[in-house]
């Protein structure tokens, strides 16, 4: 299993970081009238500024979202995939379990799906 991160685009960190500095502006001017409420405005304002911003300018960034996302193969090489089904094939056409036109056109199949 792979744990993808997913992050807000250059485009949201960019309107967010813009957004951020406004409100940072903003916290500034009321911190003399609103106190500690300013105070606290403030500091809110500073971090949402700073984490669009980082996210603006590094490829890093914050994450919004964290997907777990399974692998079809869980960790089987794609040759011995590949080597694997053939032989499979050919197991089922020495049973006699399908025929030579039946195995001609699913080797043909993995062949082509393959490479």
């Amino acid at each position: 299993m792979k744990r993808v991160r997913v992050k807000p685009s250059k485009s949201q960190s960019f309107v967010g970081m813009i957004g951020g500095a406004v409100f940072v502006i903003i916290g500034f001017s009321i911190i003399p009238m609103m106190g500690m409420f300013g105070i606290f405005w403030t500091i809110m304002a500073i971090a949402i500024a700073g984490m669009h911003a980082y996210n603006y300018f590094t490829d890093k960034g914050v994450a919004s979202w964290e997907i777990d996302v399974e692998s079809n193969h869980q960790g089987v090489n794609r040759e011995e995939d590949f080597e694997a089904k053939l032989r499979k094939l050919n197991r089922l056409k020495e049973d006699g379990l399908i025929t030579d036109s039946e195995f001609e056109k699913k080797r043909a199949d993995i062949m082509r799906s393959e490479w």
